[in-house]
């Protein structure tokens, strides 16, 4: 994985603890919302992380540890694919009967089709 400079981490990292800060003490003020805002997405891109809240403690971790993601916090992506004996449509939705509920053959497994054979 590709890990971005501590330098530039540390500096954003302080950036966006300061905005954070002035955002709690003047939370109308649109100005300082919004440069809290951007720093925080500019932390997410660095760190990878979709919520700012998460990209801070993953560059404070980073800073710490040198390791942008814990070992026992590492995520597994998991895709929308289905199982291998799921019957799917063109469309690649489940295939479902009539009434709604998946296909099934007699036997009651999971029916296949021509490109699941």
């Amino acid at each position: 994985m590709l890990l971005p400079a501590r330098t530039e981490v540390a500096r954003y990292l302080q950036r966006y603890r300061a905005w954070e800060r002035l955002m709690l003490a003047a939370p109308d003020n649109l100005v300082v919302r919004g440069n809290f805002e951007n720093t925080g997405y500019t932390l997410c891109v660095l760190m990878g992380e979709r919520c700012a809240r998460e990209a801070a403690d993953a560059a404070e971790r980073f800073l710490r540890t040198g390791s942008a993601v814990a070992p026992h916090e590492r995520r597994t992506h998991t895709g929308s694919a289905a199982a291998p004996h799921e019957r799917r449509t063109r469309t690649g939705s489940p295939a479902r009967t009539a009434s709604g509920s998946p296909a099934r053959t007699a036997s009651g497994s999971p029916a296949r089709t021509a490109s699941s054979a």
